[in-house]
């Protein structure tokens, strides 16, 4: 017997960063997709999916400064068991703080696998509930970020209390 999960999208605008579209499933939230677009069909209301909701306002708390950490549910439905680790250890970084792709390689016991860590960030599914934005290279310089640089540099000005806050529109 073959089940098909069900999949549930919501996007939205935040004024200064940009389109955020979130999906989730019956189980958690499956997906965060970061783009550079204005609103074209701006989304009313809530979205009808519990995790959908939880999600969106606790992106919302986020950039309005008020929430450090996320507390729902991921449905991780991709990756490799190593990029799955990367992810895990990518949540214990605090809210503010930066590590390295050598760090996060020695976390999780491949203390050569600081590129590995690098394809591990480009592929996550959920950037801000698995803040890849907080890995730098060892040099200090920012390295990549899926979304876009200019994402990470946004998200890493916001932590550090450098700019004005977002507020969804």
């Amino acid at each position: 017997m073959i089940k098909l999960a069900l999949f549930e999208q919501f996007r939205w605008f935040l004024k200064g960063f940009g389109s955020l579209t979130l999906t989730a499933s019956e189980k958690g939230l499956v997906s965060l997709t970061l783009q550079d677009l204005t609103p074209d069909d701006p989304r009313k209301g809530r979205p009808e999916n519990h995790y959908l909701q939880r999600g969106m306002d606790q992106i919302c708390e986020y950039f309005q400064g008020t929430r450090k950490s996320f507390d729902i549910p991921l449905d991780l439905q991709t990756g490799t068991p190593f990029e799955h680790k990367v992810w895990h250890s990518l949540q214990q970084i605090p809210y503010g703080q930066l590590k390295t792709y050598r760090e996060i390689a020695q976390d999780v016991r491949c203390p050569n696998g600081a590129r590995a860590v690098g394809l591990a960030n480009h592929k996550n599914p959920l950037p801000l509930f698995i803040p890849c934005h907080r890995i730098i290279r060892s040099d200090g310089s920012l390295g990549g970020y899926g979304p876009g640089l200019h994402f990470k540099k946004k998200l890493l000005s916001l932590e550090k209390g450098n700019i004005t806050q977002h507020a969804p529109q």
